[in-house]
């Protein structure tokens, strides 16, 4: 790590040394890495660094390497910034600390807290309904608490796939009936009187828990920006659900959410206009995340019965 890099950490949080610890993951598509620093002389025992570097040339999973896919996440890293510097969450749906973040020509550092020293030091690739639900009560606090707070500084309209990022995808789609109304469902969504803020990336690999799994904190804000909360929820719940636990399981985890939106809101709104409008937005939202797939990777595992169900459902009602 550069000199220059290390002082920033030390000043940032007053440590006397540092040691680079272990890489925790390297980032999408080889944009960097997010690393653990040990520190010295600090009230901190560790931090987490978020290097990014944009390469000349990158390597895309899914082989989308073009220059709008590059401008689009070179955007969502100055997006996840500005999140970090301007913007505050609560106890209620806990993020880490930002300490400090700068940009050194093309490459970029967001120093961030602990969260495993914070006590969030458990990750979960599956879940019983006990996580499901914590990380479905931070959803819910999220949303009530950037409720009618317009996105400044982030994605005017929040989430990874939204249609305008993605013309690429849509193109490369071949059901020519939800490739057709992909605009007008995009349309649906967006005109929602009730907006929030949303998360953008919210899978379960985005949650860290507690020990317990009841308490959880979120990462990732790369494509936070205004929306329709049912956004967050659906993709959720996709992360961690199979299409028969799906239909087993969604009714009762949506009941839950809303009942934690309901205290969580307060008399900001009429909550009983907002829950009706977010629950008719579940379908469109499912069906949403459901089109950028059959353009993106038409063989991902989620493209099934369940997602092909709500489809229909949306189609014959536009």
């Amino acid at each position: 790590m550069k000199q220059e890099y290390q002082d920033l950490i030390l000043e940032a949080t007053g440590a006397e040394a540092l040691l680079i610890g272990a890489k925790i993951q390297t980032l999408w598509s080889g944009y960097g890495e997010i690393v653990r620093v040990n520190l010295e002389g600090s009230n901190r025992p560790s931090i987490v660094v978020k290097h990014v570097v944009f390469p000349q040339e990158s390597t895309h999973p899914g082989g989308w390497n073009t220059d709008l896919s590059h401008l689009r996440k070179v955007r969502s890293y100055q997006v996840e910034t500005h999140w970090y510097q301007h913007y505050s969450t609560d106890s209620g749906c806990r993020v880490p600390i930002c300490l400090a973040a700068r940009s050194f020509g093309d490459e970029q550092l967001i120093i961030l807290e602990d969260l495993d020293v914070a006590g969030f030091d458990q990750r979960r690739t599956n879940v019983g309904v006990k996580e499901m639900r914590a990380c479905l009560r931070w959803l819910a606090h999220f949303h009530a608490r950037f409720l009618g707070v317009a996105p400044e500084g982030l994605w005017p309209i929040g989430t990874y796939w939204h249609l305008e990022t993605r013309p690429d995808e849509l193109e490369a789609m071949s059901d020519q009936d939800l490739k057709a109304a992909a605009g007008k469902i995009d349309q649906v969504l967006n005109s929602c009187r009730f907006k929030t803020i949303v998360h953008g990336d919210a899978k379960l690999d985005n949650f860290c828990f507690s020990r317990q799994g009841s308490e959880v904190a979120a990462v990732d804000f790369q494509y936070v920006g205004g929306g329709c909360g049912m956004k967050d929820l659906v993709y959720f719940l996709g992360s961690c659900l199979e299409e028969k636990e799906c239909e087993k399981q969604v009714p009762d985890l949506l009941d839950y959410y809303f009942l934690e939106l309901r205290g969580a809101v307060g008399d900001q709104v009429n909550v009983a206009e907002l829950e009706a409008e977010w629950r008719e937005m579940f379908a469109y939202a499912w069906t949403d995340f459901h089109r950028f797939l059959l353009g993106w990777m038409p063989g991902h595992r989620k493209i099934n019965k369940y997602s092909k169900r709500l489809t229909r459902e949306v189609l014959r009602k536009l």
